[in-house]
């Protein structure tokens, strides 16, 4: 299929391709479409590193089969960057268009040599997925530096060209870094800034060539020439300009300065009349201004032609989810043209990449001396990732089972030091750095771990791989500054570099077994020997939540009053109150917990088995400790005032705000220190829901039926007593923790206002759909994008008051799949969900909110403070462009600390999904710990660990008795099914945990426990599907 062009080895050998069986626009694993049939013609490709290459084509193949050999030679799947072109026989370069016959463009093949090189530069580099294709954006950024296309300033040249350098001949030296430039050229005025070369050569040792493509690229995109391609024009009073395309829209320079740009949200309409161009602009609402169309003269019609048809494949690139459809072909004439944009979208790429499990192989870059094997899997190079670091080290890691890996870092001793994260193929992945993160501090993150990092969480989203993400889903591992409060000590500790630096939050933590990776032989006969009656199944859930809950309470009753204590900016009435309301409340637990375990050992026959007496019961222990909890009602009453005066104090005074803050970063508080603060009103609930099974399972002539009923009578008069406070602090403890998640807003917690729904939706605007993050409250609609903050805060972009709103589905108009229109008071904003089920549930909770609003007497409530509510309309100004430069910023906050990293509203930000107050209130009762066997998907053994399920995500313990967790998963997005036949996995009681390409499977031992597992995480992943109550009261 390709001949080598009179050299020994071919361009795909030297990139490390094996056997032509790369993907570009095809689906995962599939070669190229079989070509029609027909005489063989030879057509010659000049890759980017300026080999040539040929390649068979039938005369009658469309120009996308050519375009598919290459990319396949090339194993390159983010093809869809790049194109072929060629000047014409009016010696034009055009672009070779995918969906006509190739002949039909290209006259004379023989004497025609394509050229493969980039036809679509995205904003920023690190939306590029893997490293094979940033090192070929490196080559064209080369290419257009040599020959003139790239103009910058000396210092930005002199840059590029050193790192280009760096890549080729690695660390300076004088004498052949002098002759390096000798011999090369790559400025045209290269001589005059040799010596700034050098000079900035010396800087860059240690530096690798995956991480000089990466400044490179960095650097570059900073640039007003970058990926700018200028087409002459004139405009109606006869002015020389140049026309040109990017991203964002249409660009207008003059010389080489650019002096407008219309922006794609703003462009009605691009089209040409003969030698003119035209670009009809949409009515601006606030300057009543009429349509406006802009006209420019080009030389010819086939230059406007030319020019239409890239505007046409750029806006559709970048702007559309999805490959344009073709038009109906009309039944009597045609009017217009029917060329459209042929491949896939750039959303298209990154979810193929992101998805897709391609394995990546070492490869060779043809002008650099160093040797570079690249360990890169496709899932480590995902969603705005990091800065690539080659290590020969990562290729043989990576294919290494869990368990090889284990053994690599941490004996099988049930030793208490777990070992440092590990990226993986088959694990949770280590989250990229985002789009203008520090690439210093990325490769410091990384260092030593043997494999290459990559983009969303936390991401995804990096935030990546995503990740994320976008991203992907990730293990949560607590690290220096804590992932949701989690700290770490020494350098030993998961999710810590050597370097004491902090990896990711959402990372991959290879959990050493609290032990070694259980025999299943032993497995059994342990379980034969236990009961397996379902009421003790339903009571051990008893005694494993009780543990946790009183871990919990632990929190709250020794580290925190201990912080607190010695810390004076506490007043001392809010010591006391917390003190005298919680103490009373462990104390009681802990002798609850003390009886549960002694009836859950007699009833196992692991002690006293001499006593006689029917011990196969756990009714009259909860009646008689019901009872007991009923005098603590006045304590417990007393919870939502330590709230209040929690927060209170803290609003007063920094000092104690800032003890507050520096208590949620240690280890033992993982999650937010407000929700400890409620758990006990939580837990009556978990108690109600227990007997409710227990009343449910016996019949009424069981012994144990009458006390289980007669606590289920007290509980839910506890539970009817406190629902109103319970109800009002579960709103308030979210207000206050969306408060910290927040920039920008001055009074989120205030009476009346009620927390709705919170997650992402894409909205449009000047620079087309944007990411953001949407808070719907009661009274308003607030839209933020991630800032620059340390705490990885979301600054508040603007503020739709909901009293006066309407809503209007647009997908029609806008062509945006599962877009609507909110139309407010003083502005509309379209916006995009991911999916139709996300965009009904944030259509029916805004219409909710709209009803509620119209029923206040405060339209005109303001969220914003001052100084943000006087720039907020300025969506598609100087504003939105600040923080678009803050957000490229900020997407590297996650490397930096990870605080906070993991809170839901970071989660749904990397996973593209929303969360409701009322999926908070169901995972508040949907609680669940107990012990799992885990596995992973290329793993041999199992692993048994300590496994806490608790606000949308699981927390893993090396055992119950562990005072923090060692990482979590959050959860959302996952699906949690069975195992199907072809996966192997001949046990009983496994689910399987599945996001994209991740899957994890975990085992329980009887049937009723794996039923509850697959209940309460299906409460988290799939709250779509669940039929919410109409109410918040129905909860209750």
């Amino acid at each position: 299929m390709v001949e080598p062009a009179d050299r020994p080895s071919t361009a795909g050998q030297r990139l490390g391709a094996p056997e032509s069986f790369g993907v570009s626009t095809l689906e995962p694993g599939l070669r190229p479409a079989a070509q029609p049939p027909g005489r063989q013609v030879s057509i010659r490709v000049q890759m980017l590193d300026d080999t040539q290459e040929v390649f068979q084509i039938s005369q009658r193949s469309p120009g996308k089969v050519l375009f598919d050999l290459v990319c396949v030679h090339l194993n390159l799947s983010e093809g869809d960057y790049f194109g072929l072109e060629y000047q014409d026989q009016r010696k034009m370069t055009v672009w070779l268009d995918l969906l006509k016959p190739t002949l039909k463009q290209i006259r004379r093949p023989k004497n025609t040599i394509l050229r493969f090189v980039v036809k679509f530069f995205p904003p920023d580099h690190t939306q590029l997925l893997e490293e094979l294709t940033r090192y070929l954006f490196a080559l064209q950024i080369k290419h257009d530096l040599a020959c003139g296309h790239l103009i910058c300033n000396d210092t930005s040249a002199a840059l590029m060209v050193s790192h280009i350098i760096q890549s080729e001949i690695g660390d300076f030296d004088e004498t052949q870094s002098w002759q390096h430039l000798l011999h090369n050229k790559y400025l045209p005025d290269q001589d005059a800034i040799r010596d700034k070369i050098t000079d900035c050569h010396r800087k860059h040792v240690g530096q690798t060539p995956a991480e000089s493509d990466y400044q490179l690229l960095e650097i570059a995109r900073r640039l007003e020439m970058y990926g700018v391609r200028l087409h002459p024009a004139k405009d109606r009073e006869g002015t020389k300009l140049s026309l040109a395309v990017a991203h964002i829209g249409v660009l207008v320079f003059q010389g080489y300065t650019k002096i407008n740009a219309f922006n794609w949200s703003k462009v009605r309409k691009l089209s040409f009349k003969r030698k003119r161009f035209l670009i009809k602009l949409r009515a601006d609402p606030a300057q009543n201004a009429h349509h406006d169309t802009l006209e420019f003269a080009m030389a010819s019609r086939d230059c406007c032609k030319i020019f239409w048809k890239i505007c046409v494949e750029y806006h559709a690139f970048f702007r559309l989810f999805e490959e344009p459809k073709p038009k109906p072909k009309p039944i009597l004439f045609t009017r217009g043209s029917s060329f459209r944009f042929s491949g896939r979208t750039q959303k298209q790429i990154i979810d193929y990449v992101k998805d897709s499990e391609l394995k990546k192989v070492p490869f060779e870059r043809k002008h650099s001396k160093i040797l570079s094997n690249s360990g890169m899997s496709p899932q480590s190079s995902s969603f705005r990732s990091q800065v690539p670091r080659e290590s020969a080290m990562s290729v043989q890691v990576a294919d290494e089972p869990d368990s090889t890996r284990l053994g690599r870092r941490a004996e099988c001793n049930g030793s208490e030091e777990p070992p440092a994260a590990t990226s993986t193929t088959n694990g949770f992945h280590d989250i990229p750095a985002a789009p203008g993160s520090d690439p210093t501090q990325s490769r410091q993150n990384h260092h030593g771990t043997g494999s290459a990092p990559d983009p969303q969480f936390l991401n995804p989203e990096s935030p990546s791989s995503e990740d994320s993400p976008e991203g992907s889903p990730h293990m949560v591992v607590n690290g220096n500054g804590s992932v949701n409060g989690l700290a770490t000590g020494s350098i030993g500790v998961l999710g810590q570099s050597p370097e004491g630096r902090l990896l990711s939050p959402l990372t991959s933590p290879l959990l050493t077994d609290a032990g070694c990776v259980r025999h299943d032989d032993e497995d059994e006969a342990r379980r034969k020997k236990f009961p397996t009656d379902k009421a003790y199944f339903i009571a051990k859930e008893l005694l494993t939540t009780e543990r946790t809950y009183l871990k919990d309470l632990q929190v709250i009753t020794e580290s925190f009053q201990s912080v607190a204590g010695k810390d004076e900016a506490f007043p001392d009435s809010v010591k006391n109150l917390i003190s005298a309301s919680y103490d009373p409340v462990y104390k009681f637990h802990q002798g609850f917990l003390k009886e549960v375990e002694q009836r859950l050992a007699q009833w196992e026959g692991r002690s006293n088995a001499h006593i006689k007496g029917d011990y196969q019961r756990i009714g009259d222990v909860l009646l008689k400790n019901i009872q007991g909890l009923r005098q603590l009602t006045v304590h417990l009453q007393k919870h939502s005032e330590c709230l209040v005066e929690l927060e209170r104090a803290c609003r007063s005074s920094r000092k104690a705000e800032a003890a507050c803050r520096d208590f949620e970063q240690q280890r033992v508080c993982y999650l937010p220190l407000n929700i400890f603060l409620l758990r006990p009103l939580h837990r009556l609930l978990h108690y109600k829901l227990i007997l409710e099974r227990l009343c449910k399972h016996y019949p009424p002539t069981h012994d144990d039926f009458r006390d289980c009923r007669a606590a289920l009578a007290d509980i839910s008069e506890m539970v009817l007593q406190l629902q109103g406070a319970m109800m009002k602090m579960e709103n308030f403890q979210k207000l206050l923790e969306l408060k910290k998640d927040l920039t920008g807003i001055d009074n989120l917690a205030i009476p009346g206002r009620e927390f709705i729904r919170l997650g992402c939706l894409s909205k449009l605007s000047g620079k087309g759909l944007q990411q953001r993050m949407f808070f719907l409250f009661s009274d308003s609609l607030v839209y933020t994008s991630r800032g620059m903050t340390p705490s990885n805060q979301f600054k508040v972009h603007g503020q739709l008051p909901l009293y006066g709103m309407t809503i209007r589905e647009s997908e029609e108009e806008w062509g945006v799949p599962h877009s609507f229109t909110l139309f407010g008071q003083r502005q509309s904003v379209v916006v995009a969900a991911s999916c139709e089920s996300e965009m009904e549930r944030w259509v029916e909770d805004i219409r909710m909110a709209i009803d509620l609003a119209e029923q206040t007497s405060s339209p005109n409530t303001d969220l914003l403070s001052t100084s943000l509510s006087d720039n907020k309309l300025s969506e598609d100004g100087g504003a939105e462009l600040e923080s678009e430069d803050e957000l490229c910023g900020s997407r590297s906050s996650l490397e930096r600390q990870g605080h906070r990293g993991n809170t839901t509203v970071h989660v749904c930000w990397h996973r593209n999904t929303s969360v409701s107050m009322v999926d908070f209130s169901v995972a508040v009762e949907n609680q669940l710990s107990g012990n799992l066997l885990r596995k992973f998907k290329n793993s041999n053994g199992w692993q048994k660990l300590w496994v806490v399920f608790t606000n949308f995500s699981l927390f893993f313990y090396k055992s119950h008795q562990d005072d923090y967790p060692l990482a979590s998963l959050p959860l959302l997005g996952y699906s949690v099914t069975v195992p199907s036949e072809s996966e192997s996995i001949h046990k009983d009681y496994v689910f399987k945990l599945h996001f994209k390409s991740h899957v994890y499977y975990f085992r329980s031992e009887s049937e009723y426990t794996f039923e509850r597992w697959m209940e309460v995480i299906r409460s988290a992943t799939c709250s779509a599907s669940r039929s919410l109550p109409s109410t918040r009261k129905d909860l209750y």
